[in-house]
Order: structure tokens, then sequence, then C-alpha cells
């Protein structure tokens, strides 16, 4: 068999052709491969693009939102800090603040009433009748063995009980009842001859004076010494504004006297005492006494004294001092224009003074304190700071309540050791004491120290415990020595009274006027407590000769 030649170009060509053509094809198929792989990545960058932007956004957006919820944070922690002191300020009243009872709210009033109610231990029995039982020796009128005068009452006609005649009846033994009453009042107008005589030396003409009525000049028409004591004693110790004064004068003795002359007996009796030296006398006697007690408080006066230099009213808001004895004896009041230390100062009412006094906190007081023997912070103040602080929150603040406690208990180891004759405590127990005191101030320092307050001040429990800290010595001085009140009540009840006179009256035109007022106070309260009647003392100052004080002790060493 004979087989042919195959020409290998002529197999070839064909397989070769195709393989190139499908080389162009897969060339053209990876070159449109590339082209989409790079549109696909130019979208995917744009993808990658937009997903960065959205996630910058996202984060940015974040941050406000984070920001603006710190901020509500902040804000909500304010607020609560803001709700929380006003709730203190509300809940403020006498037994946790300065505020007078009489500023307090009827609410505050009736809840205390209330709390004590709640809490007296006192249980009335219900067949106790009401007033004084038996056994209570009472203040009614004893029977006077000789009276002024003895009457006779008509007999009885009528019986009492069945209306039956009594023309006939049995005559039995009489019977007796006392009546006490005053006189009518009689206005006794009274001329006085006044000699003259003319000086040979200077031809000056000098008339004689109505004995114990200074004021009653020649040619003039006046009222005595008694009517001028009524009006003073309304006035002043009754509160009675001077109108209401004088209609009760009238009312009462059947003198018409106007308000005029009510308040020209008030300024005549306390120019009279200026005369005679009462402020300086007063002065000299308290800065005698080895304790005292001192306060301020604002009064309403209608219109302040003009600066001397400017003729401008002076700066500051009108007070006025009060500086007295712990037990009732001495009391000077004086009327300052403001209540710097400048002012209280001015008053010269303890120049020179070394002993100790009692008072509260108030830094216009902190100028005498390097020249006195002692100073006792008033602990009533110190226990209504700290109830204060209690009631902010009761569970946190408990070391405030402590001290409450503690104070009061010192108080009556006090009380007890007086009574056995002991003049201050024993070393060991008030030791004890104050190491108490020590760490509950301790604890109210670090209790407080991170406490959030509002406008970024220092919680009110820090700053009242940074003060108890710093002034321990003040705090304690009336366990050491007893002659020392452990509260300023004394002050603060001299200060009654001519508040009181404000809340009737309203206010004092001058500080002139106040000081007055203030002067003639002082003179019957003192004058009272040394056994004069005020209406005596009223009379013999009208006459020149005034009571004046005199310093009962020796001035301490300084």
């Amino acid at each position: 068999m004979i087989r042919g030649v195959v020409d290998p170009s002529a197999s070839w060509e064909p397989r070769l052709g195709a393989a190139e053509a499908r080389i162009a094809g897969l060339a053209a198929g990876l070159a449109e491969a590339r082209s989409a792989n790079e549109k696909l990545a130019a979208t995917n960058e744009r993808l990658r693009r937009v997903v960065a932007d959205a996630a910058e956004r996202h984060e940015s957006e974040l941050g406000v939102a984070r920001a603006e919820a710190d901020r509500a944070r902040r804000r909500v922690a304010e607020l609560e800090l803001e709700v929380a002191d006003l709730r203190r300020r509300v809940s403020m009243d006498s037994t946790n603040s300065s505020v007078p009872p009489s500023k307090e709210p009827i609410g505050a009033k009736e809840k205390r009433k209330a709390e004590r109610r709640a809490s007296s231990e006192r249980v009335r029995s219900k067949d106790r009748k009401p007033g004084g039982q038996p056994g209570h020796p009472g203040a009614g009128l004893s029977r006077e063995a000789e009276p002024d005068r003895s009457l006779s009452a008509d007999p009885p006609t009528e019986c009492s009980s069945c209306q039956a005649d009594l023309s006939g009846a049995e005559v039995l033994a009489e019977g007796w009842a006392q009546v006490w009453d005053l006189l009518d009042p009689v206005c006794e107008k009274v001329e006085w001859v006044l000699p003259r005589r003319r000086c040979g030396c200077c031809w000056k003409v000098t008339a004689g004076s109505v004995p114990g009525v200074r004021h009653a000049g020649p040619g003039t028409v006046s009222y005595g010494p008694r009517l001028h004591a009524a009006a003073v004693l309304l006035a002043s110790e009754g509160n009675v504004p001077v109108e209401r004064a004088a209609m009760v004068i009238d009312a009462l003795l059947g003198v018409p006297v106007s308000a005029g002359f009510v308040a020209r007996a008030h300024e005549r009796l306390a120019q009279d005492l200026q005369a005679a030296g009462f402020d300086e006398a007063m002065k000299a006697a308290l800065r005698a006494e080895p304790v005292l007690c001192g306060d301020e408080s604002p009064v309403n006066v209608l219109r302040k004294d003009l600066d001397e230099a400017t003729g401008e009213p002076c700066a500051g808001s009108p007070h006025l001092l009060a500086v007295r004895t712990p037990a009732p004896g001495l009391v000077w009041y004086g009327a300052i224009g403001s209540r710097s230390s400048r002012a209280i100062d001015a008053t010269g009412v303890l120049d020179g003074w070394a002993g100790c006094l009692t008072r509260d906190d108030y830094a216009g007081w902190h100028q005498y304190d390097a020249g006195l023997a002692g100073v006792q912070l008033c602990c009533q103040h110190l226990i209504r700071s700290l109830r204060a602080v209690l009631t902010l929150a009761p569970k946190i603040q408990k070391w405030a309540g402590r001290l409450i406690d503690l104070l009061r208990e010192a108080n009556r180891l006090v009380v007890a050791a007086r009574a056995t004759g002991h003049s201050r405590l024993d070393q060991q127990v008030l030791d004890r004491l104050r190491a108490r005191y020590d760490a509950d101030v301790r604890i109210g320092e670090l209790t407080n120290m991170s406490r959030l307050w509002t406008d970024e001040k220092n919680h009110p429990g820090l700053v009242l415990a940074r003060r108890l800290a710093a002034k321990a010595d003040q705090v304690w001085l009336f366990c050491a020595n007893f002659q020392v009140p452990w509260v300023n009540n004394a002050a603060e009840q001299a200060i009654r009274l001519p508040k009181r006179h404000q809340a009737v009256s309203g206010y004092w035109h001058t500080t002139t006027t106040l000081a007055a007022y203030l002067r003639v106070r002082s003179y019957l309260v003192s004058a009272r407590d040394h056994g004069i009647r005020a209406i005596d003392a009223i009379r013999i100052a009208l006459a020149g000769e005034p009571w004046l004080p005199v310093p009962r002790t020796p001035a301490p060493a300084t």
C-alpha cells in the first residue's frame, strides 16, 4: 500500500489561525475586563469616598450629639442644685436660719406647732379643768386690812333665788367686798410765780424755775411730768403710734393732748438724758462688765443722714446695735448708719474693753477679737446652720445632726455642773466632747469636699464644717467659763422690742429720731432692771436728775 505524504504547513496553519483568533479574542476580552475592572475600581473608589464622607459626617454629628448630651447633663446637675438651694431657702424659718418668727410663713408656724404637739409627751387628763389647778398660788387680790375708806351698800330687796320680797326677812351678819380702782383723773392747772432778778454786773435778768419741771420756762404753758410719762410710756413701752397715744391719753385722762406733744415728750426725755451724760455713763458701766452680749439688726429709716463732704445720702443700710449684760441689768442701744465694721466701732461702746463677748459670727465684730479675753459664738445660730445643712440631705449630712445633739448635751452638762457650784467643766469631760466635735467636723469636711453647689461655689456643708473647724475655741468657751452664756438670747431679746415698735409704727423719720428712741429704751429698760419704776425714772429725768448706771465690777485687766 502506498501512503501519501501530508504537508505539515497545511495541518498547522488552521490551528495557528484559530489560536491567533483565540488569542485576539482573549486579548479583546482582557481589554474589556480591564476596562470593566477600571470602571469597577472607580466605582469602588467613589463608594469608599461616600462611605468615608458619611463616616466623617456621622462622627461629626455624634460629637455634636455628645456635646449636647454633656451640656444637658451639666444643665440637669445645675438645675438639681438650684432646686436644692431653692428648697433650702423655702424651708428657712426660725429653727434653721436667722429668719425671725414674725417673718415666717403661716405654714411654717403651723408645721412647727404640729411637730411640738406630736413630739410632746404630755397628756392632759380628761377630768382636768382648764385654768389654774388646786394649790396654784395664783395672782389674785388679797383683802386689805385697812382700806382707804368704807361704804355701805343698800340691803337686798328681793331673793336672788325665788325673787320673794325680803323687806321683813331675817337680818344676818354683814358680808364684805373690796373694790380697788383709781380716782377720777383731774387735770390740775397750776400757775407758778417766778421771781426775777437783774444781775448788777451784766444786767442779765434771771427768773426762778418750776421745781421738777425743767422745760417749764417763763411765759409758757406746758404739760407736767405725769402727762409726759404717760406719753412716753404709751409710745415707747406700749409701742403705740403717737396719734393713737394722744387718743388714749384723752380717753383715759380726759386731757386732749396732740400727737405733736407725744412726739415732743419723747424727744425732750432723750435730750435730757443726753445732757446728763447717760450714753457715756452706760458705756462706762458696760465696759466694767466681764461678759457682754452684742447683736445688730436692720431698721426702717425714712431718710438717711447726709454725708457732710458730698451732701449725698450716706451709703449703707441703717441698723440698731444692742450691747448688754447676759442677765438683766444694763442694755445700751445705738443707731448706726450701716452694718460696717467702721460704723460699729464708731459707737465706742467696746473701746478698751477686754472681757468675753457672746455674739454671732458677723464679720463686723471680728475687729475686737484680738483684744478680748474670749469670744463665744452663739450656739443657737450654729444649731440653725447645722439644721439647714441637715435638711438638705438627712441621710448624707448625719454629722450635722450629731453636732446639734452634742452642743445641747454640752449645755446640759454645764447647767448641771453650775448647779453644783463649779465654774467650768472637768477637763477630761471637755476633752471627750471636743474629740467628738472634731471628728464630726472632719466628717463634714470630707463628706462635702467634692459635692457640687450652685455657681461653682462650695457646698454649704463644707463652708460650715470649715468654719466650725477654724473657730472651735469660740464654740466651746462656755464650757470653760460658766459666766459666758452659750447663746446670744440676751441681745436678741433686747432687740425684739424696738423691732416690734417698727412693726407697729413702720419706720423712724431719721437716724437722729431713731437714736433718741433707742436712748429712751436703754434708759427705761436698765432703770427697770435696777428696781426703778418707769414712771419714776421719767419723772426724775425730766427734773434733771436721771438715774445713771454705775460700774458694778472692776474692769477686766487687759
